[in-house]
């Protein structure tokens, strides 16, 4: 569960597309059409202040990567988000030395958040990473399987927005 506080004043566009090619393996936010089923196109937040800290958000569920978004972005008007609910389309749009963190589900179809994370990695070893999942996880033994130097964070869904802004600007420090 996430809580979405939206403050007076602010305001966001929003619109869903659908079409009945299959499963949902759109693009949240970026604008551009995949060939694909469901997606968010053009998803985006006003503010007046100027955008400073870039964050990738990856996860499988679009109405989860969209409140991920619009409650960074809500919240702090110095991040600006980009989503995806398919690893394989953020893993081709990504460019390197472009954003300062990754927020990355673990556990997705096609593939899982480790390998989308060590992939990301080869493109730009300087990004930082934080993942999230609903499962339980043990840190420690995470950690010894994966060690990437590169994991900031490891978030536990479901977080609200503040805890999750709160755990971000820490890892952007």
């Amino acid at each position: 569960m996430f809580v979405l506080r939206i403050k007076e004043g602010t305001s966001f566009d929003y619109a869903r597309h659908s079409s009945s090619k299959g499963p949902n393996y759109g693009t949240i936010g970026s604008g551009q059409k995949q060939s694909k089923s469901d997606y968010i196109e053009g998803a985006s937040i006003s503010s007046e202040s100027s955008l400073t800290r870039r964050i990738m958000v990856i996860d499988d569920n679009s109405d989860i990567a969209l409140t991920l978004r619009m409650g960074l972005e809500i919240n702090d008007k110095t991040i600006r988000v980009d989503c995806y609910d398919n690893p394989v389309t953020a893993l081709m749009e990504f460019r390197p030395d472009f954003y300062d963190l990754l927020l990355i589900d673990i556990n997705m179809p096609v593939m899982n958040g480790f390998e989308l994370c060590q992939k990301l990695l080869d493109k730009d070893i300087n990004i930082r990473v934080c993942f999230m999942t609903a499962g339980e996880i043990n840190m420690d033994a995470m950690r010894e399987v994966h060690p990437l130097k590169s994991i900031g964070c490891f978030i536990k869904k479901p977080i609200t927005t503040d805890a999750l802004v709160q755990r971000i600007k820490a890892e952007l420090e």
